[in-house]
């Protein structure tokens, strides 16, 4: 059976969608509540490297990842992929 459009306005059977934000604004309370209680964090970056630590310091541009096995890093967010709360202890 050929699929057949609907008669009459074409536009009457689409609903206009408004798109998903671009941003949300819950970055700075995320980033804030795990630098607050030193939760451990994983950081995947953009180029596949997943480094481990805990969110010392913040701001528009970085993230300071502290970690105790390792040299602290300055890691700029157009770099990272994505974050995400470490299930193990903090090192």
């Amino acid at each position: 059976m050929p699929f057949r459009p609907p008669r009459g306005n074409p536009q009457a059977g689409k609903k206009g969608r408004t798109p998903p934000p671009e941003e949300t604004f819950e970055e700075a309370g995320f980033l804030r509540m795990l630098g607050e209680k030193q939760r451990p964090v994983l950081i995947k970056l953009m180029d596949g490297q997943m480094v481990r630590g805990w969110i010392e310091y913040y701001d528009k541009n970085m993230v300071r990842l502290t970690r105790t096995d390792a040299p602290n890093l300055f890691i700029f967010k157009h770099e990272i992929m994505y974050i995400a709360e470490d299930g193990g202890q903090r090192r």
